[in-house]
């Protein structure tokens, strides 16, 4: 089964060929993006000179979790990644999380788009000169997919929720060609896909939609560079095989959920997290509404969504979120964790490094630390996926509505949304469970958007359907050192 279009149109590719050797564009791989090590020299001389958001072609081979964590200059090091100090989370577990702050404009999406991007640009899939590409999005990956359009020359369409912070509008209109907002806010995903069939019958050939929802080169570029990110970590740790026990990601748009098979595969007995809204609990009850934990999109279940593998549902309260990130961000907040809770000076500095839906992960992870009664040595993972910057506005917001920020909210919040955070909604998955989320499915991608019936049996009761996945890797970054070459000629 070809989940992955590899097929060569020559016209096209010969022409995008053309575009990268005029700009001067050579590609990474996907072993550059796990192993920075293998990056040409030249590529990291230039990188010294250039800053970490800017708008230079040079910039896609910071699409790693290897970055130095600098604004200018910076080249590679280890994983970037930090263990949540457990006088946040109250659990006897260790939760630790990767940094997505470091990556191109600050979203670990980037990696999720260029993945998408890459294999058509060098297959002539996407007609880098004519063609628009197009990033339907709850929030980042419509960034990731401008920037990297913008890096390569490309026009690019940003697709998201009208209600998403001003921090992301303010920034795409310095690199995406065009931005649409759709009505409502990060739980109204059929709105972006309402707008994509709009554009498919009014643009035609002269887009290409990136729907991060359904393309698995999204969840190839988690399985494979996330995933050995973390198993990176886990051998710097020198933890345990015995206790490795967990990873949790918010379903989004299932990309980054797939981190969790590449993990699973190397230990078996990890248990792999979904979390959501608990006021959109879609998986957990089959629910709907609307909530404030931006960019993780719900009300269906994303096609790239390995549910088979899934173990458990955890559904976050968003005040929970919103609160905790006021507490990390609100003098009254710091001055508490600094003085009261003794957080180290570094640990404080670290609190910049949560967004909302980062927030969110964490306290998923420490749902399942705590549903499985784990102890000292046993190691949960998650990931921050971008950072408090692109929230900032989101603070003037509650603090117009709830007042200004107290040391008594302080002391409230770390003891009730942090500390005292419980197993409440949360659901240890059966076969059929599993087989109910599933089966949800069929009510966004048969009916709304023309997958098959055929398909989406093959997802759950063909064993080698998911299992195909990881060996694309392989074969994409034959076709991009190919391109690359033919570039330089």
């Amino acid at each position: 089964m070809n989940l992955i279009n590899l097929n060569k149109k020559k016209k096209i590719r010969e022409t995008n060929i053309q575009v990268c050797r005029e700009k001067g564009i050579i590609l990474p791989t996907f072993k550059n993006m796990i192993n920075p090590a293998t990056v040409p020299v030249s590529i990291k001389e230039k990188l010294k000179r250039t800053g970490l958001w800017d708008v230079d072609p040079v910039n896609l081979f910071r699409i790693t979790w290897h970055n130095e964590p600098v604004e200018t200059g910076g080249r590679f090091g280890g994983v970037n990644f930090i263990e949540i100090p457990k006088k946040l989370t109250g659990t006897k577990a260790r939760i630790f999380a990767l940094v997505g702050k470091y990556f191109p404009c600050g979203v670990h999406k980037v990696g999720a788009t260029y993945s998408c991007l890459a294999p058509a640009l060098v297959t002539g899939n996407f007609d880098a000169l004519n063609q628009q590409a197009v990033w339907p999005s709850t929030g980042n990956y419509c960034r990731g997919g401008a920037y990297n359009s913008a890096l390569l020359g490309c026009q690019s369409i940003a697709i998201l929720p009208e209600e998403m912070s001003q921090e992301r509008f303010n920034w795409l209109k310095t690199v995406a060609g065009e931005i649409i907002a759709t009505p409502g806010c990060e739980s109204n995903v059929k709105e972006i896909f309402d707008k994509c069939h709009e554009l498919n019958a009014t643009r035609g050939n002269h887009i290409v939609i990136f729907n991060q929802f359904e393309q698995f080169e999204n969840y190839l570029w988690h399985y494979t560079v996330t995933g050995e990110a973390i198993l990176e970590v886990i051998k710097k740790l020198n933890i345990k095989t015995d206790n490795i026990r967990g990873y949790v990601s918010a379903t989004g748009s299932g990309g980054t959920l797939a981190a969790g098979d590449k993990l699973k595969d190397t230990y078996p007995n990890l248990k792999i997290g979904a979390s959501e809204a608990l006021q959109c609990p879609t998986l957990l009850r089959n629910g709907f509404g609307g909530h404030r934990i931006e960019g993780i999109g719900d009300k269906h279940v994303p096609w790239i969504h390995n549910v088979k593998n899934t173990d458990m549902i955890t559904s976050i309260d968003d005040e929970d979120c919103m609160r905790i990130f006021r507490l990390f961000n609100e003098n009254e907040g710091i001055n508490y964790l600094k003085n009261e809770v003794q957080l180290s000076d570094k640990q404080i500095e670290d609190l910049q490094l949560y967004g909302i839906s980062g927030i969110a992960n964490v306290l998923s992870a420490i749902k399942m630390a705590k549903y499985y009664q784990m102890d000292e040595d046993d190691a949960v993972f998650t990931v921050l996926t971008d950072s408090s910057s692109m929230y900032k506005s989101r603070l003037e917001e509650l603090n117009a509505q709830n007042g200004a920020f107290t040391y008594k909210d302080a002391v409230a919040v770390h003891s009730g949304s942090l500390l005292h955070q419980d197993i409440d909604n949360t659901l240890e998955l059966t076969y059929y469970d599993r087989l109910r989320i599933h089966n949800l499915k069929y009510y966004t991608w048969i009916e709304q958007q023309g997958k098959t019936i055929a398909e989406l049996n093959a997802q759950w009761y063909d064993r080698n359907y998911w299992k195909s996945l990881p060996a694309m890797a392989d074969k994409i970054d034959t076709l991009i050192e190919e391109f690359n070459k033919e570039v330089k000629a």
